[in-house]
């Protein structure tokens, strides 16, 4: 394993040379002479033999010493004389090999670390370079070294350092620096680590290193004139790779910048629609001026488009048969949805939130199945931050609450149980991996703790104090946060402890197993939460199951928010209903009528039949196996709800105007010219809405798919049943009103009523107008439709759309977690933790895919550390995206299991690789850096699969059963690797941002790789099944927007007969659509599968509240064309007609429903909700009435196409029908003059 201790042997062989003298421990300075040998015992109270003092000439060495001596430091030392002895040897190798098994991947670092100290060991010339600066007497009364200075030139000392700071350690994925130097930063800092006096950590005597000598009786002393070797070496023998020397990595290709263009400090989008914003006025300006002369010279023409269908007459008679056979056509409706809601039998929630995000089909959901089968689940954690908000967490008392907290965790039991040893990860079979300063204590907690912590956080791979249980480095960036720096490490305001569980395939006991164990602890850290407040500490913490049992908790929270809301717009709907025949001037004159005249059954009826809508969806979707999700469950009723309404509405509203104009007629037939008037009306909204909606079928995200064949069901039951079986009730309650019998108790005859001035069922020869169709028709229409008011008009809603296009680079993508969950969980103060403290991002395995590592050639393309690897390597490439972190995200080293593989089989390393019957592999055989005669083929095989069941000790730090024994997957016949793992760390990810760019940058690196070796190669991270989403949600959402754009453009071109007016209403929802997403850059709305969802019920709702007005202009009543025409003309005249007729349903149908609806939602206690539904259906709401009430009229009196009339039309079905048959086409040349 990973050993900060190298200091110990390397510096226990400095000090073992007999001999002292009587006047000064190194009198004698010259060539030849010694300084010290030997060892003569330890000092009282020290177990460490130090050196003796040995002030001698060198001498010639046995020849077991000599092949020793050259075996271990090279050929150099094969003629010279030596100051150590045998047992120096010894030790030196034994220290020596624990170094290696850190740096033998750079051969330069390798050659100058053992040259120091194989020199400062036995060098024959000791006396020139070491003085003895102070002695001690041992336990066996011998003088023995304590301190010395030892001089090395400067350019060894920081050539040294520079060839060994960016060697890495493959298994932990860090420096080597931090375990052989203590992080050091420089070649000063480096050189006072090895020499420091550290008994059991590191040299049992203090060495100073100097580059000249400081006392005044050292005359003859200097450095040696040995040369050290730079990693970039000219000589093949010590030249490094590219992993651990920067200097000789290849140059990747600079990566495009992510972010927006822009000119100044505009994005480069919201600069060009404020010059195309700026033309566009000025022609309009131009356009408007021209169109004003010419209309005011212009001969009478003709209208060039008229309609080309008629379903007037179908929906007139179907509106006859429902309202003259009404217990057949309602019985009919029931007996249908009660079909269609059988399917309820296989009604299934999906709650997994990659099956929700993710097709199955995806690349990211197939590499994800790809790597539970072959590697397991990724893991499950449990963290816990212990943060001091007002100064260091770190204290001997709290160290020691957070020990006890941990060990009664250790011992925590279930009630079937299970402890933390049944469900841990345990890759070695030692220890759980728990990743806490608990793993830096295994001696326990005393005084000096502040001194540990500062050792183990600068050599966390050290073996004796510093290595965890489980045997793998603790970081210090995933044990503390909230520091500055390493040296500032004692300040921590957080400490992190994170438990690493077992996990397993979704519904298997396994998986059981750990969310029991789960909740248990759960239960004992809500306890320990509140004993850190008494403590005036935040404890804040997450299990694996806490976020899919929150999302849970704010949707039960949602639900009472919900039916509020459908409870407020059914009121309001019942109660409006009745505005038109329950006036103030009827309840004075007779409060029984009120009785009589009310539709508060209509109402009823209304959201009864949205329920079954909403239930038949339901049942025959769930039947052909789409699973219900969240956000149907919690969108789908409102939406539907909304929708209907408005068509309740319009048909009730026509009716009383169709009582009114044909009182005589009997009921069935009224039904039927009110149905075949608004009935197409319906078919367009409703068709337009279908369509649109169902576009999102063929997207491949289930949320978005499954939400999209929900709500297109939904709505075209909903229409389906408000054109048949509501047609049903209304006759039924006319029946009831003329019979003089009491709303909703139609047994009760209310005696009281009067009839007599009831013609149709209205009083006092009542109209029928309501104050909101007075106002539009007396008022608001007129003013609009003032030439000035017009021009105004188009130019601030046109300034609007542009204004929301400039804001659409600003919209964020994600979804933050916070925002997912109730405002008042447990887990938002752990998500603000973890991005504030937690110093350490998620790791990401660049997974590889039936890549044949048996063969050279893919040897070649993903090592790092022999000669021969590939330039542009995986390994290389991984190393220099991680010296660009602000592009790649990627910040570490590259456990590159290759690497670490071949160097297992170094047969230096005699204690790691070893046959049968005990001899060291390849001691027969040269290994070199080259890669020239290590394994291929089957023998490559055979010789992994030993490695990854070889223990990390401290005898072999190669093994690779802690680091890689997961991360190899050979095949049962033992001739292939199918797939193994690649792991790097990301950066800290302290955003959606920042979430959201690692995984594209981790594809690009994955693509760039896999193009340049024409292998299978892909990223995996546990955060990437989420966000995959994102790498196409931009193109998804304007794809979903402008086809569904599209569809609307030609439906409604198609039923109302006219291109023009059909372009006009969907370019007024495109500019609704447009304003939604301004808003939503404004308000923090980011764009997500949420507000994707949201954006598609934009363009259903936009075309609800549009289509009827413009149905209503293409056909305006003759009654309403006569009251207007003395004072407007054409276009204008029908705008102010299609206002009158149905402004004020559309204000009260549809405007104040939702509105009254989308209100309640500013009370939940979930802030998606308050975030995604509120927010953005208030901006809709408001911004699609305004345009359609406003904006639209306007355009249609500028812009919109043809129309038709009669004569004698007064918005009954026969005047409607002669208009086809006697054609009095509205000419544009006739009626759109200027006249004043």
């Amino acid at each position: 394993m990973l050993l900060s201790s190298v200091t110990v042997a390397a510096v226990a062989l400095l000090g073992q040379i007999v001999g002292a003298l009587a006047d000064s421990p190194t009198a004698v300075h010259e060539a030849g002479r010694c300084a010290l040998r030997g060892k003569c015992g330890h000092k009282p109270w020290e177990f460490t033999s130090l050196p003796c003092v040995y002030n001698e000439k060198a001498s010639q060495p046995s020849d077991t010493l000599r092949e020793k001596l050259v075996n271990l430091c090279g050929a150099k030392w094969q003629d010279s004389d030596v100051c150590c002895d045998e047992s120096q040897i010894d030790d030196l190798k034994s220290n020596l090999k624990t170094a290696e098994g850190l740096i033998a991947s750079c051969p330069a670092c390798k050659d100058n670390f053992f040259n120091i100290f194989c020199t400062f060991t036995c060098s024959p010339d000791q006396s020139l370079f070491i003085n003895v600066t102070d002695t001690a007497v041992s336990n066996e009364k011998k003088t023995v070294v304590t301190e010395l200075d030892q001089i090395w030139s400067h350019e060894y000392q920081s050539g040294f350092y520079d060839s060994c700071k960016e060697v890495k350690n493959g298994a932990s994925g860090g420096k080597a620096m931090a375990f052989i130097g203590g992080n050091a930063r420089n070649y000063s800092e480096f050189l006072s680590f090895l020499g420091q006096k550290r008994p059991f950590l590191g040299s049992p005597f203090q060495i100073n290193f100097l580059e000249k000598p400081r006392d005044k009786d050292t005359a003859g002393m200097g450095p040696l004139d040995i040369k050290p070797h730079a990693c970039n070496d000219s000589d093949p023998a010590f030249r490094c790779t590219c992993v651990d020397c920067p200097v000789v990595c290849p140059t990747l290709p600079a990566v495009g910048d992510a972010k927006y263009c822009h000119v100044g400090l505009l994005p480069c989008l919201s600069f060009a629609v404020i010059i195309v914003y700026t033309i566009s006025l000025l022609l309009l300006i131009t356009a408007i001026a021209g169109h004003v002369w010419y209309r005011s010279h212009l001969q009478r023409k003709t209208e060039r488009l008229r309609l080309l269908q008629d379903p007037d007459r179908a929906f007139s008679a179907l509106g006859g048969f429902c309202a003259s056979y009404p217990g057949v056509t309602i019985g009919t409706s029931i007996l249908v949805v009660g079909l269609l809601s059988l399917g309820w039998l296989r009604f299934d929630v999906e709650k997994d939130p990659v099956r929700l995000w993710v097709s199955p089909d995806s690349a990211a959901a197939q590499e994800k199945a790809f790597f539970d089968d072959n590697f397991g689940p990724f893991y499950r954690t449990e963290q816990v931050f212990l943060v001091n908000s007002s100064g260091p967490v770190l204290s001997y008392d709290n160290l020691r609450w957070l020990f006890d907290m941990e060990d009664n965790i250790a011992r925590m039991m279930t009630d079937s149980g299970l402890t933390l040893d049944d469900v841990c990860f345990n890759p070695t079979g030692d220890a759980c991996v728990v990743q806490s300063v608990r793993g830096w204590f295994q001696s326990g907690l005393d005084r000096e703790w502040r001194d540990l912590i500062k050792h183990c956080a600068n050599s966390p791979g050290d073996p004796m104090l510093c290595l965890p249980p489980y045997k793998d480095p603790l970081l210090p960036g995933r044990a503390l946060g909230g520091y500055d720096s390493l040296e500032n490490i004692t300040e921590a305001k957080a400490l992190v402890v994170t438990w690493v569980v077992e996990n397993a395939q979704p519904g298997t006991v396994q998986e059981a197993r750990a969310m029991e164990w789960e909740a248990a602890l759960k239960h004992d850290l809500l306890i320990y939460q509140q004993e850190a407040s008494k403590r005036g500490l935040s404890l804040s913490f997450n299990t694996e199951r806490s976020l899919e049992e929150e999302l849970n908790k704010s949707t039960n929270t949602d639900a009472k928010i919900v039916v509020l809301s459908y409870v407020v717009m059914f009121i309001y709907a019942s109660l409006a209903l009745g505005s038109g025949s329950v006036t103030l001037r009827s309840l004075l004159a007779n409060p029984s009528n009120v009785l009589v005249q009310s539709k508060f059954s209509l109402g009823v009826s209304g959201i009864v039949i949205v329920l079954m809508s909403v239930s038949g969806s339901v049942g025959l979707f769930s039947a052909l196996g789409i699973k219900v999700t969240l956000i149907i469950a919690e969108v789908i009723p409102f939406l539907v709800l909304a929708v209907g309404v408005d068509n309740i509405f319009l048909i009730v509203h026509e009716f009383d105007r169709v009582n009114i104009s044909h009182p005589d007629e009997e009921i069935a037939d009224r039904v039927a010219k009110t149905l075949g008037r608004m009935g197409p009306s319906i078919l367009l909204s409703a068709s337009t809405e279908t369509i649109a909606f169902a576009m999102g079928v063929f997207v491949g995200m289930p949320a978005v798919k499954n939400f999209a064949a929900y709500a297109a069901g939904a709505v075209l039951i909903n229409a389906i049943l408000q054109v048949t079986m509501f047609v049903s009730v209304l006759a039924l309650n006319q029946r009831r009103v003329e019979g003089m019998r009491m709303d909703c108790i139609p047994c009760i005859s209310v005696k009281r009523a009067n009839s007599v001035t009831m013609p149709g069922g209205h009083l006092f020869g009542g109209d029928g107008e309501g104050p909101v169709q007075r106002f539009i028709r007396k008022v608001y229409a007129p003013k609009l439709l003032d030439k000035k008011v017009r021009t105004f008009v188009l130019v601030a809603f046109v300034s609007l759309f542009a204004a929301g296009i400039a804001l659409i680079p600003e919209v964020t993508l994600g979804l933050d977690q916070r925002i997912a969950i109730p405002s008042d969980s447990y887990m938002i103060q752990y998500f603000n933790d973890l991005y504030d403290f937690y110093g350490s991002g998620p790791p990401v395995y660049f997974v590889s895919r039936n890549v044949n590592f048996t063969e050279r050639v893919h040897q070649q393309q993903v090592c790092g550390t022999f000669t021969t690897c590939e330039e542009l390597s995986l390994a290389n490439i991984l190393e220099q995206e991680s010296k660009r972190p602000n592009v790649s995200y990627i910040n570490s080293a590259t456990s590159d299991w290759v690497d670490y593989f071949f160097q297992w089989l170094n047969p230096s390393y005699e204690n790691c690789c070893t046959t049968s019957s005990g001899k060291t592999c390849f001691s027969e055989e040269e290994y070199n850096i080259t890669l020239e005669g290590l394994p291929e083929g089957s023998s490559f095989v055979k010789y992994a699969a030993e490695w990854i069941k070889s223990p990390t000790t401290e005898e072999c730090p190669l093994g690779g059963q802690a680091a890689f024994s997961s991360a190899v997957v050979i095949d049962a016949n033992h001739t292939d690797i199918p797939a193994s793992h690649f792991r790097t760390f990301h950066t800290p990810l302290q955003s959606q941002e920042d979430l959201i760019n690692s995984y594209a940058a981790a594809r690009r690196i994955a693509k760039e790789i896999s193009t340049q070796h024409k292998i299978d190669l892909f990223p995996y991270s546990k955060h990437y099944i989420f966000f995959d989403q994102y790498s196409s949600i931009v193109g998804l959402t304007a794809g979903l927007l402008c086809a569904a754009v599209a569809i609307i453009f030609l439906l409604a071109s198609l039923l109302l007969g006219s291109l023009v007016t059909g372009l006009v209403v969907a370019i007024t929802v495109v500019m609704i659509v447009v304003d939604v997403i301004g808003v939503m850059a404004i308000a923090s709305v980011s764009l997500n599968a949420v507000s994707l969802v949201n954006l598609v019920i934009c363009v259903g709702i936009g075309v609800e509240f549009c289509a009827h007005i413009a149905r209503a202009f293409t056909f305006p009543p003759k009654s309403l064309m006569d009251r207007g025409g003395h004072k407007l003309r054409g276009k204008e005249l029908r705008t102010w007609a299609a206002l009158t007729n149905v402004g004020g349903s559309v204000f009260s149908g549809i405007t104040i429903t939702k509105l009254l609806g989308v209100t309640v939602l500013a009370f939940t206690r979930s802030k998606i909700f308050e975030v995604y539904y509120f927010r953005v259906w208030l901006a809709l709401v408001i911004l699609a009435s305004t345009h359609a009430l406003v904006f639209l009229p306007v355009a249609l009196s500028f812009f919109g196409g043809g129309g038709y009339i009669d004569p004698d039309s007064d918005g009954g079905l026969e005047e409607d029908l002669a208009s086809r048959r006697y054609a009095s086409l509205i000419g544009e040349d006739e009626d759109d003059s200027d006249d004043e």
